[in-house]
């Protein structure tokens, strides 16, 4: 079970970063700036984590690469860091892959190194039933309070129906789902599900959508549900996107849930800049080959703002797609706003210190 005030936490909604991996020239992790670029998300004012999901590169759960306990490890002790400080504790949430006796042991892992969920991939079940999947869910959901997973279908390679939400919703376990399709269909998919069920006040949503992501945070969905209206909202966002330019993505969710809590009205200019940072997922994401630049896109723009060393990555195939570097330069240069340089720039060495 998770202490309340972590549950809470969860409930109320936060911006929580997809933590990438920082890489020396040699495969190995950068302690010095994998540590900095935790210190940078707290310090912008994230309110959790997640660490050993797509944007940490799936590879590190291979156990031949053997990186998934110190990546967790490093992340969780530096938070701890932060705590100590005096400062809130962070929602820590670790991703978990693989089929059942792979996921259940990175369960076991998670919570063992100080995590509060599982953000649960069904990637490596994919062409399984239903019931296959939630039978899977159910024994990682023993170990560890769950925070499902829709990934999108380019990534995961499976879509997942209705009829699974609507099961995995039961599960007493699963605390939140991350809803992360790219799919307007299929994100009302899993929000339709949690009104049926009755837990919409138990199970926190958080849009993995980068492509929709201040749309996601503003709208309130209503479903009839035994003749009842029952409203289902977004409580916050784990997003890849909010990998870089933190401090604005804390500063837009903070912007939309005042005006979303006060009833006020959207103003043309949340939608005109919802539709710049879609702009700007595009080129990172490198939406234009189906997001294969999606992992070095990240790094790029950090990597230009001095918070990691280079653009390397466990996968050689992970790489810039032609011109992507130039798209994403461009979207820096119209639309300066989007991005926190001065932040980081103020703050970096002593995030890079000790």
């Amino acid at each position: 079970m998770m202490e309340s005030g972590i549950r809470d936490r969860l409930r109320d909604g936060c911006v929580i970063p997809a933590h990438p991996l920082a890489l020396d020239a040699r495969g190995r992790i950068d302690v010095r700036y994998q540590r900095a670029l935790t210190r940078y998300y707290l310090a912008a004012g994230a309110g959790g984590l997640a660490v050993g999901v797509h944007t940490t590169q799936f590879a590190i759960h291979d156990p031949a690469v053997g990186l998934l306990k110190p990546v967790l490890e490093l992340a969780a002790e530096t938070a701890k860091e932060h705590v100590q400080q005096g400062n809130q504790a962070p929602v820590m949430i670790a991703g978990i892959v693989g089929a059942t006796k792979q996921a259940v042991g990175e369960a076991k892992l998670a919570r063992e190194t100080g995590y509060h969920l599982g953000l649960l991939s069904f990637k490596a079940l994919a062409g399984r039933s239903v019931d296959d999947l939630i039978d899977h869910a159910r024994a990682v959901a023993d170990v560890i309070p769950l925070m499902g997973f829709y990934l999108q279908e380019s990534i995961s390679g499976m879509v997942l129906p209705q009829a699974f939400w609507r099961l995995f919703v039961e599960i007493e376990n699963v605390a939140a789902i991350k809803i992360a399709p790219f799919n307007r269909y299929r994100t009302l998919d899993v929000l339709e599900a949690v009104a049926a069920s009755g837990r919409a006040g138990e199970i926190a949503l958080y849009t993995g959508n980068d492509d929709n992501i201040l749309q996601d945070l503003l709208t309130r969905h209503f479903f009839v549900v035994d003749g009842r209206m029952v409203c289902i909202q977004m409580a916050g966002g784990l997003l890849g996107q909010w990998a870089c330019w933190t401090r604005r993505a804390v500063e837009h969710f903070q912007w939309a849930r005042d005006l979303c809590d006060n009833n006020r009205p959207i103003p043309p200019e949340m939608l005109t800049l919802a539709m710049q940072l879609t702009l700007a997922n595009k080129a990172v994401f490198d939406a234009e080959h189906n997001f294969a630049g999606c992992i070095p896109g990240i790094l790029y723009v950090l990597h230009r703002q001095g918070l990691v060393k280079g653009l390397h990555t466990l996968d050689s195939h992970e790489r810039l797609s032609p011109r992507q570097a130039q798209r994403i330069n461009r979207i820096i240069v119209d639309y300066p706003h989007l991005a926190d340089d001065d932040f980081v720039r103020q703050n970096r060495d002593e995030w890079l210190a000790g």
